[in-house]
């Protein structure tokens, strides 16, 4: 008598048709998990795109604040009165917003992230920005995100050719002082950075001391929790103040609980688990139909069900490991199109595979155990 992993594998490989067709299920459901979470993490990654570079110990919002694209604002005032507060070292407001970016070079425009703040210290930790500090002091000077999005034109290929570059920004002309490097995002697709004057110009509706973020620096050694509380105690309720880390959080739960785009990847996990439950159950219910004669022959022989369902399940973790691999082949293939297509980092991860191999190889074993109970009704006296 054959082993029972031997057993299993000749039973799927007798019918070499049925056999890939499960493979390429399988494959397909891997494929699709795979994308899902990557672009889920991907959201996640860029959600935090600008926060993560903000240099600050505790950050102060308006507490009507949502999320980045939309931040509400709130007076310069209130981050100033923090000063008194012992352990606080500084305070830096940040403008943020929007505003129509002009192709330099067919004229057509896309809105484009905006961030102005005072050029006196480099806010955001990104490649570009403390070298290039000084040049936008100059009013109209601004620096341009490299990582290139063909939308904008080709600004970062021109100025590293000519030094630079001239084009519109709210209707106004600016000029590309520099570049740095921040990345996109599901929400901002290019990143300007400039001074808080040049954002005043570029930004319709704005004035100065209505800031969007602001961002406090402690002294050395100072207790983070006591200035935190003693800053709460001393503020009114028109404004929150949170840590770095919540800071990034609240942006994350914004666009995994209240946007449409983190349900769908969700669902998109559901539904491949769902369809690949399908695919396994199906041939694993014709596989044991077909096969249903030798299997009462079997029993009848005093081999139990246990033994039976054993087979069955080599079956399903055969098909979960043959399966998985081209599943993960396809998937990185698919983060590769996507990330040169959009520049947001998808990249595959180690505990992302070993967490869509186990959901695989659950999915299997549960359209196993449902492909059994055809077997276990069976009774060899009927049969033959």
């Amino acid at each position: 008598m054959r082993t029972g992993v031997s057993l299993a594998w000749l039973q799927l490989t007798r019918d070499r048709r049925r056999f890939f067709a499960a493979l390429s299920g399988i494959a397909f459901a891997v494929m699709l998990m795979l994308s899902q979470l990557g672009f889920e993490d991907a959201l996640m990654s860029s959600a935090g795109l600008v926060h993560d570079h903000l240099m600050a110990d505790l950050v102060l919002i308006s507490p009507l604040y949502q999320f980045v694209i939309n931040p509400r604002t709130f007076t310069e005032r209130r981050l100033y009165q923090t000063l008194g507060v012992e352990g606080v070292a500084s305070v830096e407001s940040v403008y943020i917003g929007q505003a129509a970016f002009k192709n330099p070079l067919d004229r057509s425009e896309r809105t484009i992230f905006v961030i102005g703040f005072k050029p006196d210290s480099p806010l955001l930790n990104a490649p570009g920005i403390a070298e290039n500090l000084e040049k936008i002091r100059r009013p109209g000077a601004v620096l341009f995100d490299a990582i290139r999005r063909p939308e904008y034109g080709p600004v970062s290929e021109s100025f590293l050719q000519t030094g630079k570059v001239s084009t519109e920004v709210g209707g106004r002309q600016v000029d590309i002082a520099g570049l740095f490097q921040l990345g996109t995002s599901f929400g901002i697709d290019g990143t300007l950075v400039m001074s808080d004057e040049t954002f005043m110009r570029v930004v319709p509706g704005r004035e100065h001391g209505i800031v969007n973020i602001g961002l406090i620096k402690l002294k050395p050694g100072a207790d983070r929790n006591r200035v935190r509380s003693d800053i709460e105690s001393l503020l009114p309720e028109d404004v929150q103040l949170l840590s770095h880390a919540e800071f990034l959080a609240l942006e994350r739960t914004y666009w995994r609980t209240y946007t449409p785009t983190g349900f769908v990847f969700t669902m998109g996990v559901v539904m491949a688990i769902l369809v690949g439950s399908i695919i396994v159950y199906q041939i694993l219910y014709s596989d044991v139909t077909d096969h249903l004669p030798e299997y009462a022959t079997m029993k009848a022989m005093g081999y139990p069900d246990r033994y039976l369902f054993k087979i069955v399940m080599q079956q399903s973790l055969i098909l979960s490991i043959f399966g998985f691999f081209p599943g993960v082949v396809a998937a990185n293939f698919l983060y590769g199109v996507a990330r040169d297509a959009t520049h947001l980092p998808l990249h595959m991860t180690a505990m992302r595979l070993i967490g869509v191999y186990v959901l695989t190889a659950m999915m299997c074993g549960l359209s196993a155990t449902l492909a059994m109970r055809r077997l276990k009704a069976a009774d060899p006296a009927d049969i033959f």
